[in-house]
Parts: structure tokens; sequence; C-alpha cells
């Protein structure tokens, strides 16, 4: 049986035809056409989001990347720069991943959940995530990746609703799969604000994005280069 919250994902897939602002950005035909429709777009889908932003915030990184990375939502320094992750997580991530040889500006691309700051950087309310999925959706379709890296429990909840089954702790720095994106291979990591608030788990961490170095290697994806690091070197030091 389709859980209510995976029949709302998916009906948020949808075009409102009520919706003409929405729907103009959603039919962009390319990708750069599409960030610059949702940074013009005034976007008023979420009244308490609308009031405090300053940008809508739509990714940061490279739309050719077959990796993409998802977020919960822009924090202050996102929401005054326009760009995804540039604050103290955002800088964190960047160590992480060039710790195994990752570029996140050249080989992913950095996206929310919620492309507009919240109030006081509290977590997306359901609706606000409901209501900006179509956008988040329409950038998984174009960019068509290989892997998805759910940052945190609102990424992973959102985007796989039924994750909550098998539940974040046990979840985290595994590999599956989800039957709403065939061919596409998932992979829950901390997000970096939860390794700044207790970094006892970058030693966890480390070992989760040495597993996915392995799995970039076996499956050659994005011919990556492999980790300059030095072995042993724990990521976020």
């Amino acid at each position: 049986m389709t859980s209510n919250k995976t029949a709302d994902f998916k009906s948020s897939l949808q075009f409102d035809f009520l919706d003409t602002p929405t729907n103009k950005v959603l039919g962009a035909e390319n990708y750069g056409d599409f960030q610059k429709r949702l940074r013009e777009s005034n976007c008023q889908r979420c009244p308490e989001l609308l009031e405090g932003r300053t940008h809508i915030v739509v990714d940061r990184g490279n739309p050719a990347a077959q990796i993409v990375a998802i977020g919960e939502a822009p924090g202050e320094n996102e929401d005054e720069q326009g760009k995804a992750f540039v604050g103290r997580a955002g800088q964190l991530l960047d160590k992480i991943m060039e710790s195994v040889g990752i570029n996140t500006n050249k080989d992913m691309l950095i996206v929310n959940v919620v492309k507009c700051r919240p109030p006081a950087n509290r977590p997306p309310k359901p609706q606000e995530a409901v209501s900006c999925l179509p956008y988040l959706h329409w950038q998984l379709k174009k960019v068509n990746p290989k892997l998805i890296i759910l940052l945190g429990a609102t990424a992973a909840k959102h985007l796989v609703p039924n994750i909550k089954e098998g539940g974040m702790r046990e979840r985290v720095g595994q590999f599956f799969d989800s039957a709403d994106f065939p061919g596409v291979k998932f992979l829950i990591l901390y997000h970096p604000a939860y390794l700044l608030r207790d970094p006892r788990k970058k030693v966890e961490m480390w070992e989760h994005v040495k597993l996915l170095r392995k799995w970039l290697d076996e499956t050659k994806t994005a011919a990556i280069p492999g980790a300059a690091c030095l072995a042993g070197r724990q990521a976020g030091e």
C-alpha cells in the first residue's frame, strides 16, 4: 500500500495549472534557464519563507556532475550569497569530500530540499518541503545523477519517505536503492552541521566517505580521480 507521504511526494511533482510562476520555472528546457527562472521567480508558495529571505538559493556546483548532494535548507550565509552550502557546514563538507578526492564545485551538484531560508534556521515545515519538491524533482530529472547523497534526516525523509522504516541511524553510511528513482544509488551521510555540533561523529563520517570513495572507484562514476589524502587521515581535522 502506498503511504500518504509517498502519495504526497508523487503528487507534488505535478504541475499546478493555477500556479503560473511555478509552472514557468518548471517549464525550463535546460538547467541554466531553470536557475535563472527560479532565482528571478519571487516564488511565494511559502509565506513564512518569503517574508525573511534575501535570495532564492538554487544550488552550488556542477549541473553536469553525476553526484547530487541534498541538504535541508539554506542558512544565513547561503541566503546572503544566494549559493548552497557556503557557510561553516558547507566549508566542512568541502573539506570532507576533498579528503577522498571529490571537488564539490566540479564533481557534484549541491542542492537543498527547500530553496529559501527558514526563520531562525528552523527545519522546513512539511508543507514547505512539499511546496518546494517540484523544483528539486526537476533538478534531479534534468541532472540524472548516478548517486544521490542525502545529507541528514530531513533530506532523507522528504526525498525517500519510507526511509523511516529502517531508521536514519541504521541507514547512515549505507548505499541503497529507491523504487521512485530507478537506476540511481542513494547514500545517507551525516549533515555537516551535525558534525559541527558533535565532532565525535567525524570519525564515523570518515569511514562513510571511505566507502563512498570505494564505490566511486568500483563504478568509475564520473572518472573522479582517486583521493590525494594521506592514508588514515580523518576528514575534518
